[in-house]
């Protein structure tokens, strides 16, 4: 098994782990309601994806 001849720095290390950063989600608008959506999503207004109506939306009685 692999062993370390010498003690790996803080320093070293978070040089090493400075490219894992959380990522903002990338936001689009619906093109039949406007809304806000994640991309390559069904809009979770009104159902659509890619102009057409990808879920049937219910309404709560």
């Amino acid at each position: 098994m692999a062993h370390p001849k010498s003690k790996i720095s803080k320093t070293r290390r978070d040089k090493r782990r400075t490219h894992y950063k959380a990522v903002e989600p990338s936001l689009t608008n619906c093109s039949n309601c406007g809304a806000a959506r994640l991309t390559h999503r069904v809009c979770p207004e009104c159902g659509f994806y890619r102009g057409k109506m990808a879920v049937e939306k219910t309404t709560a009685v």
